[in-house]
């Protein structure tokens, strides 16, 4: 079904090592309003999406989705590359470290682990793309916030690029439900 290009949506080159921002970083990945769930949630709810239209809609921004877990994990492990266990006790990773090292693990920015009990799928289409439209919001306004917490360009440029796809993502959202809004007043 998916055909996966070795490359980054955006091209992710961080050299500047920051622990700290890595720990804030993380909940785009595993966190409430993270990219792991918002996958999953559209990947889900496409099938019982009304129209071929809103299948193909779920399927390509949910697979979209994918694409920035991966370019978050790029993010946070560039930030942790070379961390000592000083630096990862210092920025709060201590328990990180513990159970997984170095290693890059779905969690919020707090270390609670990803949890899909969050995840809205109801079966009403309506339903779900007012839940679609509310998340790409949370995630706009998160990464506004992350954005917010560094000055280096080179995680300014991922960061950004993130949030204008939340954008994007959050109008064709508002299309769609317009057409089945429309629809269903014509029925």
């Amino acid at each position: 079904m998916w055909l996966y290009e070795k490359k980054l949506q955006f091209p992710v080159n961080i050299k500047n090592k920051d622990v700290s921002l890595a720990k804030y970083i993380v909940t785009q990945y595993g966190g409430p309003d993270g990219e792991l769930g918002a996958a999953i949630r559209y990947l889900n709810q496409r099938y019982t999406m009304p129209t071929s239209k809103g299948i193909a809609l779920l399927t390509d921004i949910g697979t979209e989705e994918l694409g920035h877990v991966e370019m978050i994990q790029t993010m946070v492990y560039q930030l942790l590359k070379d961390a000592t266990i000083e630096e990862l006790k210092e920025a709060g990773l201590a328990s990180h470290y513990t159970q997984h090292n170095h290693a890059i693990f779905p969690t919020d920015t707090n270390g609670v682990p990803f949890n899909a009990g969050g995840i809205g799928t109801t079966g009403d289409p309506i339903a779900d793309l007012h839940e679609n439209l509310a998340a790409e919001q949370k995630a706009r306004a998160t990464y506004e916030h992350l954005m917010d917490l560094t000055n280096d360009p080179e995680v300014l440029a991922p960061l950004s690029f993130l949030r204008q796809r939340e954008i994007i993502h959050y109008q064709r959202f508002g299309e769609y439900l317009t057409e089945l809004e429309e629809m269903a007043e014509n029925s």
